[in-house]
C-alpha cells in the first residue's frame, strides 16, 4: 500500500499501532533487570546465572533481528506485526504462569525465548511501518513519536517492575504485557492494510549466512557467560566459544559472496559509517553494564526496596529522553558539525561512569542520581545524530538493512555487555578478597562491602570505554555521508 491510500485518522491508528510495537519492546528491555535480585532469591541462584533472564531475551532478539528484517520484506509488514504481538503476549504469560507452576528457571528461559522473536518483529516493525505509510514531514514527526514511546518505555520500566515486584510479585512484570499485547492484536487487524499478495519467495534469503551469525553469537555469549562459573578450560565452555568464533568467520566469509547478504559487509568501506557503528556499538555495550548492575547495588549495597530502586533508575531514562529532545532540535542548526554533539554525550557518559566508579556502602544517593542522570544526557544526546548519519553513510537502497543493523547494535552488544560486565564483577571480587566459589552463592549473601569493589572496578572500566568514544567522534567526517546518497 502506498502512503497516499492511507490519511487522517486511518493514519493516526497505524502510529498508535507503530508506537505501541516499539513502547511494549523497550518496556520489556528495563522493567525485567530490576526484578532480577528476587529472581535470583527466588530459584536461589548466581549471579552467572540469573543474567540469563536477560541475556537469552537479549540474544534472541540480536539473531533474529537481520532475518526478520529480510521476511518482513517479503511476507509483508502486517503478518509480522500480528505474529510479533502474538508470539510477545504468550511468551510474557508463559513467563509469569509456568515458572512458578513447574517450579522451574529452565521454563522462565524458554519463555523468555518466545518474548525474545516477538520482541524483535516489534522492534523490526516500527521504523518500517513509519518508512512505508509517512513520508516527508509526516515521516520526521511519526519517528519523533515513535523515539518518545521508546524513552516513555524504557522510563517506565524499572519503576513499574519494581513497584509490581515489591507489592505483587516478579511474575507481574511480565503479566503486564497480556492485556496490552491483546489490544495491540485487535488494533493490527483492525488498522493495518491487508499485505499485497507479490510473488516473493524466500529463495533469495541468505539462509545460510542468518544461521551462522545467529550461532555464531549464541555460542560465543554462552562460552563468555559460563565461563567464570563452568571454568574457561571446561569442555562446554571451549567448545562454544569455538563454534562461535568459527561460525563468526564463516558468516563474514559468506556474506562477502552472497548475492543477497543479510548484511552487506562493503558497507564498512566507508570510514565514518564504519566509526559510527563502533561508537553506536560502546555506547550500548557500556549501557547494559550500567543498567544491569546498578538494582544490585541499589538493593544489596544500599538496602533499598524494589521500588525505590526502580525509581531511581528512572532518571537515566528521563535524561535520555530530554536529551533526546534537544539533540533533535539542535540537530538541523549544527550541520556540519554534528560530530560535536556526539563527543559532548560521549563525554558524559564518561563523566557518568566516573560518579559511579566512586561507589560504596555509605555513597550518598545523590552520586547514584548524578551518574544516571550523566548517563541518561549522553546516551540522549548521542542517539539521533549516530542514527541520522548512519542511514546517511550509504544509499538509498541499502538503508532498510542498515536499519536492522542499528537494531541488532544495540541488542547484540547489550547482550554481550550483561555477560562481561558480570564476568568483571566477580573477578574483581575475586581478585580483592581472593573469595574462590563466589559465583556460586546468592547474591544477596555477599557482604556489601565485598560488593562495591566489584562495583567500582566495573564502571571504571566503562569510564575508560567511553572515552575511546571521545577519541573515535574526533574522526567523523560529514563531507563522506553525502557522498553515497
Amino acid at each position: 500500500m502506498e502512503n497516499s491510500s492511507v490519511s487522517g485518522k486511518h493514519l493516526a491508528l497505524i502510529l498508535v499501532s507503530a508506537s505501541l510495537a516499539v513502547f511494549m519492546s523497550s518496556l520489556d528491555g528495563t522493567i525485567v533487570n530490576i526484578a532480577l535480585p528476587v529472581i535470583s532469591d527466588y530459584f536461589d541462584l548466581s549471579t552467572s546465572s540469573v543474567e540469563w533472564v536477560s541475556t537469552i531475551y537479549l540474544l534472541v532478539m540480536a539473531g533474529a533481528l537481520l532475518i526478520i528484517g529480510k521476511i518482513t520484506d517479503i511476507i509483508g509488514l502486517k503478518k509480522i506485526f500480528i505474529t510479533g504481538f502474538v508470539l510477545f503476549t504468550f511468551g510474557s504469560f508463559a513467563c509469569g504462569f509456568f515458572p512458578e507452576q513447574l517450579n522451574s528457571f529452565g521454563a522462565l528461559l524458554a519463555s523468555r525465548v518466545l518474548q525474545g522473536l516477538g520482541g524483535a518483529m516489534m522492534t523490526v516493525i516500527a521504523p518500517a511501518m513509519i518508512s512505508k505509510y509517512m513520508s516527508g514531514a509526516k515521516r520526521a514527526k511519526g519517528m519523533t513519536v515513535v523515539t518518545i514511546f521508546a524513552g516513555i518505555g524504557m522510563a517506565l520500566g524499572p519503576t513499574l517492575g519494581g513497584y509490581l515486584t515489591e507489592y505483587l510479585s516478579w511474575n507481574w512484570i511480565f503479566f503486564i504485557n497480556v492485556p496490552v499485547g491483546i489490544i495491540a492484536v485487535i488494533l493490527g487487524f483492525i488498522v493495518l492494510p491487508k499485505d499485497k499478495s507479490e510473488k516473493s519467495s524466500m529463495k533469495g534469503f541468505d539462509v545460510s549466512g542468518a544461521a551462522l551469525i545467529f550461532i555464531g553469537l549464541a555460542g560465543i555469549l554462552f562460552g563468555v557467560s559460563e565461563g567464570n562459573t563452568q571454568g574457561w578450560t571446561s569442555v562446554p565452555v571451549i567448545v562454544s566459544l569455538i563454534l562461535g568464533i568459527v561460525c563468526v568467520v564463516g558468516f563474514i566469509i559468506r556474506e562477502l559472496k552472497a548475492k543477497q547478504p543479510v548484511l552487506d559487509l562493503r558497507l564498512f568501506k566507508n570510514k565514518t559509517f564504519l566509526i559510527l557503528n563502533i561508537i553506536f556499538i560502546i555506547m550500548f555495550f557500556t549501557f547494559a553494564g550500567a543498567n544491569y548492575l546498578l538494582p544490585f547495588y541499589l538493593q544489596y549495597v544500599q538496602g533499598l526496596s524494589t521500588s525505590s530502586s526502580g525509581l531511581i533508575l528512572t532518571v537515566m531514562s528521563f535524561g535520555m529522553m530530554i536529551a533526546g529532545v534537544i539533540s533533535g532540535f539542535i540537530y538541523a542548526k549544527l550541520i556540519g558539525k554534528i560530530k560535536y554533539i556526539i563527543m559532548v554525550g560521549a563525554i558524559l557518559m564518561a563523566l557518568g561512569f566516573f560518579f559511579l566508579s566512586k561507589l560504596s556502602p555509605v555513597s550518598g544517593i545523590w552520586v547514584v542520581v548524578s551518574g544516571l542522570a550523566l548517563l541518561g544526557f549522553g546516551i540522549g544526546l548521542m542517539l539521533t545524530p549516530l542514527s541520522t548519519l548512519m542511514m546517511g553513510s550509504v544509499p538509498a537502497n541499502k538503508q532498510g538493512m542498515v536499519s536492522s543493523l542499528t537494531g541488532l547494535e544495540r541488542f547484540g552488544p547489550m547482550t554481550l555487555g550483561i555477560a562481561f560486565f558480570n564476568i568483571l564483577f566477580v573477578e574483581a571480587i575475586k581478585f580483592n578478597v581472593k573469595h574462590s566459589g563466589i559465583t556460586e552463592k546468592p547474591p544477596a549473601d555477599i557482604a556489601a562491602v565485598i560488593l562495591s569493589h566489584g562495583f567500582d572496578f566495573c564502571f571504571l572500566i566503562a569510564c575508560i570505554v567511553a572515552v575511546a568514544m571521545i577519541v573515535l567522534s574526533i574522526f567523523i567526517k560529514e563531507r563522506e555521508i553525502q557522498v553515497e546518497q
